[in-house]
């Protein structure tokens, strides 16, 4: 598998977790609350692995939330790790992080709930075997954790299907009769949903949803080291996958974790302004920028990637939503670029005629 779900990556860490948890635990939990902390923030003396940077009070806050008979919105910029952080604790509460909703303009209520094999619909008629159910019927029955990604892109009469399961914990199933016309959430059923803030609005969710969800936001990492910790240890990880063998270089990662920053937030380190690009310039932006950058130089010339290949490689990036965002990033490595101390800055700035246009 390119990426497999959590709970395979870390079954290992999952497995020694539950063995040695004494904790009590919310009911129809794989964890109880301590244990799921570890589990995504870490912790060395166990030999658990850092999963999530950011504050671990959103992390307390988060599991507290679904604990509760409340649903769980993580909402931030994109690329802020809002799904990874939904995937780790669906893992830690329920053991499978593998019910998940994808929302977008298509989805349906079918794809929420539940549908029909229609070739035993026509045949028996409605019946539990006719029955195929979808994520959200399957985690009430089973009492896990369903993740319901990009809620708001889904159009607003899609969303309130939600309504009943997160309030009367309950979903009616109209086609059946008696006890099997409802569905009635087992312990450790809830629902963690995320939405970015740059989509707000687009189908914006009811009032009545919303007060179904405790709310939590996910902000960027605030500090450049641990960022660039962050950057070159995922790199590393997607590069190894790749087949590449080199490597990426510390200080090629630093000038792309750098100037990530700054085009981010519209400012230099040392406090100048400057514009803004429209693209998303996201940590997770710059483990893709930093992969493409090592499969550049390993594949076409045997080494790490260089500075020149960080300028090819953000062209791609910076170009996505504004034809404006390429004469920014150009004007950036003018300006802004243009006499920094270091090799590799140099070598950014000396790489711009590589920008197309």
């Amino acid at each position: 598998m390119q990426r497999p779900p959590a709970e395979v990556r870390y079954a290992d860490e999952l497995r020694r977790l539950r063995e040695t948890d004494s904790d009590p635990r919310p009911p129809g939990w794989a964890l109880s609350l301590r244990a799921a902390r570890r589990f995504i923030i870490g912790d060395e003396r166990a030999g658990i692995t850092r999963k999530f940077v950011g504050d671990p009070s959103l992390i307390d806050r988060a599991l507290v939330s679904l604990a509760t008979s409340r649903g769980l919105m993580l909402v931030g910029e994109p690329g802020t790790a809002k799904s990874l952080l939904s995937e780790l604790l669906a893992a830690a509460v329920s053991g499978d992080s593998t019910l998940t909703i994808q929302g977008g303009a298509a989805t349906t209520e079918d794809q929420i709930k539940y549908s029909w094999n229609y070739a035993l619909l026509v045949a028996d008629g409605p019946s539990t075997r006719s029955l195929v159910p979808a994520p959200l019927l399957r985690g009430m029955s089973e009492g896990k954790v369903v993740r319901f990604e990009e809620i708001t892109r889904c159009p607003l009469e899609v969303q309130d299907c939600l309504l009943s399961p997160l309030s009367d914990r309950v979903m009616a199933v109209p086609e059946l009769t008696g006890p099997e016309a409802m569905v009635f959430a087992t312990e450790g059923f809830n629902i963690i949903a995320t939405a970015n803030t740059r989509d707000r609005g687009v189908n914006e969710m009811s009032s009545a949803l919303k007060r179904r969800f405790n709310f939590e936001t996910v902000f960027p990492i605030a500090d450049l080291s641990t960022e660039l910790s962050l950057v070159e240890a995922e790199a590393s990880a997607l590069l190894r996958r790749s087949g590449v063998t080199a490597a990426p270089r510390r200080d090629v990662l630093e000038v792309l974790v750098t100037a990530f920053r700054e085009l981010r937030v519209g400012q230099t380190a040392r406090g100048d302004s400057m514009d803004r690009l429209t693209s998303v310039m996201s940590t997770a932006e710059a483990v893709s920028v930093a992969h493409a950058v090592g499969l550049r130089g390993w594949f076409l010339r045997g080494e790490a990637g260089t500075a020149e290949d960080v300028v090819s490689c953000l062209a791609g990036t910076a170009a996505k939503d504004s034809p404006e965002d390429l004469a920014k990033l150009r004007r950036y490595l003018e300006q802004q670029v243009r006499g920094r101390r270091g090799t590799q800055w140099k070598a950014l700035y000396d790489a711009r005629h590589l920008l197309p246009g």
